[in-house]
């Protein structure tokens, strides 16, 4: 009785199921019991509701580490003995896989031709159910196994039997847990390979060949001065240059060494020529003794005895001796030709071949089968992108006979298993073999063969497949002229993908754009930009201001992908034309004159240096006062007079006139409309009435209130007040001003879980109106300090990122808000805007783009706000960091 063990060492850790096999070679079959640390499992007496026995394997379902770890042994017995197993011990411990050392892996050199081997010295994972790939030159560019290139699954060596040129680059161990769904990779591995020495251009062979033969032996050389070629037959001078033998005789026969030989060196080269008589003999290559044709085609029987010198060759149908005619030929090299063969060539046939040292013959019977016809071809079709097309196919054929459907694009052999996204074959028992193009794209089209074969003849059909679609991209745009609120543009016609370009639209992106996809149609001369143009004006755009450009071309079947951005330009500056809005202002019971303004946007400076100039004077006055203000975004200016003391008649007769321009180095922008302003003589009276706020988070809140009756009295503002009820002083408030015609604001800064009062009152000149009646309300909890846990998977798919995290624990009698769902954020690196995804999951596909570095950020969204964010890097070209 012989025992096979099972597999040292087991670790468990999130697993449901161990499975240890036992199998013991017996007769009679033995039964199985298991040890646990030497105490028996009692399976047999006392059913368990973790063990369980399978022919002789052990299954620990749902395994514990206090009750399952340990040291395993199998019993095999029979009534002629007992055997034991090896040891199996079942441990408990994480799961990982190591990172690969940070030192440079050193190149590896080796010359053209010959056999290579990379080391990928991976580290240490459990479980060690790892796979191995190997990345080329960049991620995520997996290296192709074939024939010649072999990556082995237990250590993770990359095996090239031959190096080729095209090898060279760099390398680097891909090694996957599939468990885990961790990778890491190795440092890249430079291979270089090297010319291989100076082979002959052109040398000689040990060669076998009839006697009575022609022979040329010839040897090449390269070489400066060019090498002298000279012979030596079995040890003495015999030729130079080339040798040539009309008819090979035994004498011919033995060792051969051509010398070439210049100022510089000599090298040698040896080979054998055997010089061989034999009597014709069909021992090593018989006629078939099963022949196939095909009606009305051509058949060839093959005759290919050995014999030296070359035999004569006669052919015969049973009895009957053939000669050439119009349909029948006896060929050079012995075979036997038959043209429009038909059912009556069928019989056996029988090639006799004969020399001066003797003759023999080899036989075989013809049978002649229906010819291969294809009976509905492939016909030429239009597709559009992204349709789904079948090239039909179909063929008669002899029901004797296995037919198989081969298809082509271009004279390229389609490779269905490595095209399986795109093609597939319909095979149906009738006959056909149609082709099926899925998800087409312009790069399928093309002339289309389908060859239909059997083992006797094939019969061949093609058919063009056309591919329309929206256009491509337009070429390179280049900036042919720049002016101050224009640009010319020059641009290459893209492919119109077989259908006539219509129209181009030409879209735009400024400095002050908020995000990178953030393109605009542009306005252009002429307006419409018909198919056949290649130059363009742009008008309408902001003076000193950096753009770029690009161009969607449109065809009847819409508009294709925009072309690669322009290089970034900037327009010439010039004069602003846009002026300060929302003038307003009022006078203070100390003589000040307060003028406020909502400012020009940055879009609108138009050139360097740009700021405001304030005018304004009593109304009846004739002179105006100009204060000059330099910085672009000043939304309020103060005026004091200290020789202007207001009187009580001041505030009910006093007004001013204002008015606000911009400027710029090149000149001034237009002045605002003409804003009076006066004294108020009386505080506001009234109060705001039914204050109500709300929450948003735990540090910011909605408030809002029923304005006040602005028939009765000036005022110009709102204040909002806000303080904890019971740990600030209401003194030390925050306040907060809104503009009249607004009756809400937000407030911010607030902290969490904490019990507010909020305040408003109407403002003006001579001071603030009677406070309302106070309003309530509690801020949320916070968010928690730490972003989700770290991420649990990250694994390469392809096209795709799969991401994972950990769920968001609540605790409910906690002093942390309620988790809502989690909004994920990708973004290229450096850019500070990405494309934003809200989930309620705790995982997401993202399509992962194939170049440049990007940032992968999640947090949880709570009743109080956003939680802190968990980030990781995705470096294209090296490796994903976790």
């Amino acid at each position: 009785m012989k025992h096979h063990g099972g597999r040292p060492v087991w670790r468990a850790q999130n697993l449901w199921r161990i499975s240890m096999n036992c199998r013991a070679r017996a007769n009679p079959p033995a039964t199985y019991r298991w040890r646990r640390d030497s105490w028996e499992i009692k399976l047999m007496e006392q059913p368990d509701e973790h063990y369980s026995l399978v022919g002789g394997n052990l299954v620990i379902n749902n395994p514990r580490q206090k009750k399952h770890a340990g040291t395993y042994i199998c019993v095999a017995r029979n009534i002629y003995g007992t055997v034991i197993s090896k040891e199996a011990r079942v441990k408990f411990g994480c799961e990982y896989v190591n990172e690969f050392p940070q030192e440079e892996r050193d190149p590896v050199y080796v010359k053209e031709g010959q056999g290579a081997v990379l080391l990928c010295a991976p580290p240490k994972a459990w479980p060690q159910e790892v796979t191995y790939r190997w990345i080329y030159n960049e991620f995520p560019v997996f290296l192709y196994t074939d024939r010649r290139r072999f990556v082995s699954q237990k250590t993770g060596n990359l095996y090239i039997s031959k190096v080729e040129a095209q090898d060279a680059g760099n390398y680097s161990c891909f090694v996957s847990s599939p468990i885990i769904g961790k990778s890491v990779f190795s440092k890249f591995i430079p291979l270089i390979p090297l010319p291989p020495d100076e082979e002959w251009a052109e040398t000689i062979n040990n060669t076998q060949i009839d006697i009575g033969s022609e022979h040329t032996m010839r040897c090449v050389a390269s070489g400066k001065p060019f090498p002298f070629i000279r012979w030596y037959k079995d040890g003495y001078m015999y030729g130079k240059g080339e040798l040539k033998f009309s008819s090979l005789t035994f004498d011919d026969s033995g060792m051969y060494q051509c010398i070439a030989e210049n100022y510089w060196g000599i090298k040698y080269a040896n080979a054998e020529l055997r010089v061989i008589a034999c009597a014709p003999t069909f021992e090593f290559n018989p006629v078939r003794k099963q022949l196939l044709g095909a009606k009305d085609g051509r058949v060839m029987i093959e005759c290919k005895p050995r014999a030296a010198p070359r035999p004569r060759f006669t052919w015969t149908k049973g009895k009957e001796l053939l000669f050439n005619n119009s349909r029948i030929s006896i060929l050079f090299d012995g075979s036997l030709e038959i043209l429009n063969a038909t059912t009556n060539d069928e019989g056996v046939y029988t090639c006799f071949a004969e020399n001066d040292r003797g003759k023999a013959n080899s036989s075989g019977y013809l049978t002649i089968t229906e010819a291969t016809t294809l009976t509905e071809p492939p016909e030429d079709t239009e597709v559009m992108v992204g349709d789904e097309v079948v090239l039909r196919c179909a063929a008669s054929y002899d029901p004797m006979l296995d037919i198989a459907f081969i298809w082509a694009i271009d004279f390229r052999v389609i490779d269905f298993d490595a095209e399986w996204q795109h093609y597939e074959r319909v095979l149906s028992d009738d006959g056909s073999g149609d082709l099926r193009i899925m998800n087409v794209q312009i790069w399928h089209e093309g002339r289309y063969t389908c060859t239909a074969q059997t083992v006797v003849d094939s019969d061949t059909a093609y058919a063009d497949l056309k591919v329309v679609g929206v256009p491509g991209p337009p070429g390179v745009i280049r900036v042919d002229e720049i002016g101050d609120t224009w640009v010319k543009l020059l641009w290459s016609k893209p492919a119109d993908h077989n259908s006539p370009i219509l129209s181009y639209t030409i879209q735009t992106r400024h400095f002050w754009a908020l995000n990178e996809d953030d393109w605009r149609d542009a306005s252009t001369s002429p307006a419409f930009l018909d198919g056949s143009l290649e130059k363009a004006e742009v008008t309408d755009l902001y003076p000193w201001m950096e753009y770029q450009f690009r161009i969607i071309a449109t065809n009847e079947h819409g508009s294709g992908e925009a072309s690669i951005p322009s290089l970034k330009i900037k327009t010439w500056d010039a004069a602003p034309v846009v002026s300060p809005t929302d003038v307003a202002g009022y006078g203070g019971r100390n003589g000040e004159i307060v003028i406020s303004w909502t400012p020009v946007q940055p879009w609108f400076f138009s050139g360097k240096k740009f700021g405001y100039i304030v005018a304004f004077k009593p109304h009846d006055a004739y002179d105006w006062w100009y204060e000059t203000i330099s910085d672009p975004e000043t939304r309020r200016y103060v005026h004091r007079d200290t020789y202007f003391v207001p009187t009580d008649e001041d505030f009910q007769v006093r007004e001013f006139q204002v008015k606000i321009k911009s400027f710029n180095v090149k000149g001034d922008g237009p002045y605002s409309l003409t804003k009076v302003i006066y004294y108020p003589r009386d505080v506001p009276t009234e109060s705001p009435t039914d204050v109500y706020a709300r929450p948003v988070s735990s540090h910011e809140a909605l408030v809002w209130w029923l304005p006040v009756n602005i028939s009765k009295i000036i005022f110009l503002a709102y204040q909002v007040k806000y303080w904890r009820k019971y740990d600030d002083p209401e003194p030390g408030a925050n306040r907060i001003f809104v503009g009249a015609n607004v009756n809400q604001t937000r407030l911010e800064n607030m902290l969490p879980d904490a019990h507010y009062l909020i305040e408003v009152r109407a403002f003006n000149g001579a001071g603030l109106g009677p406070p309302g009646e106070h309003c309530e309300m509690f801020t949320k909890r916070p968010p928690p300090p730490d972003p989700p846990r770290m991420w649990r998977y990250v694994s390469w798919t392809g096209q795709w990122l799969y991401v994972w995290w950990d769920h968001i624990q609540y605790d409910w009698f906690g002093n942390i808000s309620f988790p809502l769902y989690y909004k994920v954020m990708f973004r290229k690196t450096g850019y500070i805007y990405g494309k934003v995804y809200i989930t309620g999951w705790h995982f997401m596909d993202f399509p992962m783009p194939q170049f440049g570095d990007y940032e992968l950020m999640v947090r949880g969204r709570y009743e109080g706000g956003d939680g802190p964010i968990r980030k990781i890097s995705i470096k294209g070209k090296t490796e994903i960091l976790q």
